[in-house]
């Protein structure tokens, strides 16, 4: 039956009867058709899109007034929800940047509160859909405060130089340079665990003592002055209430000298004061500290200077215990009359977990480099390697934290309060409960008994009697000999090296380790810092490398079905996935370093892996599709169209895989949520982040009508939005379309009805208008993400002159001339020697964009192998600068700029002269 607003009242109902508070989710949708009745009928149009706004409303009445007073966000959301992938604080500025152009009208506290409450929106429906895991929420939650807070930053340094002139220092030689600032987070933001209420701890540095240049508005003022100024607008602008509430709450108790010292103080002196006058718990709080905002390099630079005073080789094992213990029983002092269960502060309680990994860390962190892991759940998982805490322990705490996490956020959602207290009235309770995915509050009671007591016990043995096996606290784990390895703390060893050779030796599954194995490991952070801090994350991981030999042909898919037959349990089946994936592209990193393969081979090695792990995560999300809902899904029936790099069989370290999912036809009643639960599927299983690490960023955002198309789509569907709807980009995008996994009938007839497709439309278009969109949609990449760029960065992807310009000059000329992708090799190189071949480009630019792929492509393979995933070359991470010349044969980084600005010009000219 529908109402005369054309709205169908049994699906709604429908879904009402699904939701743990169907009363408050009627009573918004009831205040949201009377406000709103035209956005309510579009909504009933979208019964996935309706559904995930009335769970939204369910779980959060303070979301469900956000979107009665912003009807808009429903539909970013509807663009966002299908998403799986995190946003990087990069992206997040991004969008933020974007948010402030269209509300440009409001003040910078209101703009960021309501940026905050829209990405919450997102973050929270993923969370209660059980789409991420409690890692991947509290990232997101704290990549969400850094983009806001570097926003904020930029603001108000702006501001201050406009007033004062820019903050100057004079070096040894009188030299001026300007001075830099870091926002320097503590606590949960500091380790990547913030909670969606939770206060931001913050501590502002900056880089010396001097006066700013004066030719600002007011004079000249000392840099003391600027900064401590500029720490009072930064606060105020993130923390300062608004009409819609502070972006939020700031608390500085924790810088030096407490309520009483300066809001900006120097890194020197800051340093002092750590290795000096702070207190024990003091210097505790620094174990989860980083750079949120502003010059990291300033950050590393005071880390290093207090890492001996954090982690002490004078204090004894039971010496740090005592003083941990002394903050919690501080704690239990304070809230000894609290009512109520204290997830967060309650004995078995989430600070329980945190102070067991602090403790352990404190106790054994001077003398093993690798347990310094800020991050509660990555410093658990290596304290159990260490064999500090067991691995029926470790599970126990993983289990515990995730619950009490997730209680943790279902409380604070509701209102937008920071509370912590289970509540003791018995119908809050029932909702709780349910909320929570308990039918009844006896079970839900149940197994906060359990968690809060396994905590509690855990707790008691590691700060008093000793238990299960574990090392007795106090006692220094024994250490084996590795040959070769010297002694932490020799000054020929590099730091890096050192915290690599001290993981590797103290590892149980590695007893001994060859000369070629240690030659190895001296390579990997040598020349590849960033794989090396992954092996010491994962020190098994060196007894492969002993056995690897060759780069020859390996069966992935088989290794990799094999590792997820191994377990049973969903999230037992992903771990092991990600161990096996995590030594299979270390193989590979290793192989490639030591110069065994050439960059061709590591990255055609990499779509190997790439299109074997999508093959084995179809599977696998066909198992738990029938487990969850049922119903008879074997993971057939579905094809992967890889574009970008797996499409060009270039997939690299850290690459996204740009994928489309296609189905065969169906029109079935269910078949588009049942497509839509598979989709979700898949892409946890092959993106998603545990404690075992992080695989594939996967994006879906080139599919049909983008992110607010499905997940999944047909066939017939897909060739007809070609054949009628998709813009240039798109043609551009799907220039590389190529089956990558899954159903190969399907993925391959797709494929070839595509490539037909666009390039019958880019004839029809003619060579005049298809040249002149090419270059729009270069310019507005251009000009949205290499904008982002400083002074002291080289932007390789998108900046001027970028591997960009090589890709759409290729694209370019592929689609005008009527040159398809097809065969094996399908790279960027091949297809530039086929265009000169055909006479489609010239001698001159030919050499220009060959030489500058060529380049850039090599610089960017090594930059990821240095630092990981990134657009950019940091001239101001010598550390990086040093590894990326090494890898790539350029005497020193001057040498390695000077070439990559002559290769750029050379390849914005030829990109210029392919598209006038």
């Amino acid at each position: 039956m529908t109402d005369p607003c054309g709205i169908d009242a049994g699906a709604l109902e429908e879904i009402l009867r699904t939701l743990p508070d169907e009363d408050g989710a009627r009573r918004f949708f009831g205040d949201f058709h009377e406000r709103h009745p035209v956005d309510a009928l579009r909504l009933m149009g979208d019964r996935g899109l309706l559904s995930d706004v009335l769970t939204v409303a369910a779980f959060s009445p303070l979301l469900a007034a956000t979107v009665l007073q912003h009807p808009d966000y429903i539909w970013w959301l509807g663009r966002r929800r299908l998403s799986s992938a995190i946003p990087s604080t990069e992206e997040l500025l991004e969008s933020l940047a974007r948010f402030a152009l269209t509300n440009s009208d409001a003040e910078p506290q209101v703009l960021l509160a309501r940026f905050r409450r829209r990405e919450l929106l997102r973050i929270f429906l993923r969370d209660v859909r059980r789409l991420a895991t409690i890692s991947e929420t509290t990232e997101d939650i704290s990549s969400l405060a850094d983009a806001i807070l570097a926003h904020a930053l930029a603001i108000a340094r702006q501001d201050l130089e406009n007033r004062f002139g820019s903050p100057l220092v004079r070096d040894a030689d009188g030299r001026l340079s300007h001075a830099e600032f870091c926002v320097v987070s503590l606590g949960k933001l500091g380790s990547r665990e913030l909670n969606y209420s939770s206060d931001i701890d913050l501590v502002f540095l900056y880089s010396a003592e001097g006066e700013t240049s004066g030719a600002g508005s007011r004079g000249s003022v000392t840099n003391r002055e600027f900064f401590v100024k500029l720490s009072e607008k930064l606060i105020g602008i993130v923390g300062g209430q608004a009409g819609e509430g502070a972006a939020y709450r700031v608390d500085m108790r924790l810088r030096p000298h407490g309520r009483v010292g300066a809001l900006a103080v120097s890194a020197d002196d800051a340093a002092t004061y750590y290795r000096s006058e702070a207190q024990d718990w003091e210097r505790q709080v620094l174990i989860r500290s980083r750079a949120s905002a502003g010059d990291t390099s300033l950050f590393d630079r005071f880390s290093v200077e207090v890492s001996a005073s954090v982690f002490s080789t004078d204090q004894s094992p039971s010496e740090a215990l005592r003083s941990v213990r002394a903050s919690k029983d501080r704690i239990d002092r304070e809230h000894q009359h609290s009512k109520g269960f204290n997830v967060k502060l309650g004995h078995g309680g989430i600070r329980e977990i945190e102070f067991i990994a602090q403790a352990l860390q404190l106790a054994h962190g001077g003398r093993d480099r690798w347990l310094r892991a800020p991050h509660t759940l990555i410093s658990l998982t290596r304290l159990a390697d260490r064999g500090l805490v067991t691995d029926r322990e470790l599970t126990e705490l993983f289990d515990a934290y995730e619950f009490l996490r997730e209680v943790e956020h279902v409380l604070q959602m509701e209102h937008g309060l920071q509370t912590h207290v289970v509540p003791e009235d018995p119908s809050r309770r029932d909702l709780l409960a349910r909320r929570m995915g308990f039918k009844r509050a006896v079970r839900f009671d149940e197994s906060l008994a359990v968690h809060s007591g396994n905590v509690r016990r855990i707790f008691t043995r590691i700060f008093g009697e000793e238990s299960d096996g574990a090392t007795p606290i106090g006692h220094e784990t024994p250490v084996r000999a590795t040959p070769g390895v010297r002694a932490p703390g020799t000054d020929s060893v590099p730091p890096v090296l050192r915290q690599l050779l001290d993981s590797v030796a103290k590892s149980e599954p590695v007893s001994e380790i060859s000369e070629s194995g240690l030659e190895t490991l001296r390579m990997l952070a040598d020349r590849a810092p960033h794989f090396a801090e992954m092996l010491a994350a994962h020190p098994s991981l060196a007894a492969s490398l002993e056995r690897q030999e060759t780069g020859g042909a390996r069966d992935y898919a088989a290794e990799l079905g094999s590792a997820a037959d191994s377990e049973t349990a969903f999230r037992g089946k992903l771990a092991a996935l990600r161990r096996t994936w995590s030594r299979m592209i270390l193989e590979i990193a290793v192989l490639d370093i030591g110069r065994r393969i050439d960059v061709r081979t590591a990255k055609a090695m990499q779509t190997a892996l790439a299109e074997a792990r999508i093959d084995v995560a179809l599977r696998v999300a066909a198992e738990e599709s029938r487990a969850r809902f049922g119903g008879d899904a074997d993971g057939t029936g579905y094809a992967v169209l890889g574009l970008g790099k797996l499409g060009g069989r270039g997939v690299d370290y850290g690459s996204d895989l740009d994928v489309v999912i296609v189905h065969d036809d169906d029109v079935g009643p269910d078949s588009s949520e049942r497509h839509s639960r598979m989709v979700e599927i898949f892409t946890e299983v092959l993106g998603g982040v545990t404690r075992e690490g992080h695989l594939y960023r996967i994006d879906l955002r080139l599919r049909p009508n983008g992110k607010s198309g499905p997940a999944a789509v047909g066939r017939s569907k897909i060739e007809e939005y070609f054949r009628t709807h998709a813009a240039v980009w798109e043609w551009l995008a799907y220039v590389k379309v190529r089956h990558a996994g899954g159903d190969r009938a399907l993925g391959e007839w797709v494929e070839g009805n595509l490539r037909a497709t666009i390039y019958r439309r880019a004839a029809e278009l003619g060579p005049s208008e298809l040249a002149a969109q090419t270059r729009s949609v270069r310019d507005r990449l251009e000009k949205e993400r290499s904008s982002l760029s400083t002074a002291k960065e080289i932007d390789i992807k998108f900046g001027a002159g970028g591997l960009l310009d090589v890709y759409f000059a290729t694209r370019f000329l592929q689609l005008r001339g009527g040159i398809p992708e097809e065969g094996e090799d399908r790279s960027t190189k091949a297809a530039l020697d086929s265009l000169l071949r055909l006479g489609l480009l010239g001698t001159e630019d030919h050499e220009a964009l060959a030489f500058g792929y060529a380049l850039l492509s090599d610089i960017d393979h090594t930059v990821r192998l240095a630092v990981g995933r990134s657009t950019r070359v940091s001239l101001a991470n010598h550390e990086a600068m040093r590894a990326i010349c090494r890898q790539t044969g350029f005497e020193d980084p001057e040498a390695l700029k000077d070439a990559l600005d002559s290769a750029r010009r050379r390849v914005r000219a030829a990109f210029l002269n392919v598209v006038s």
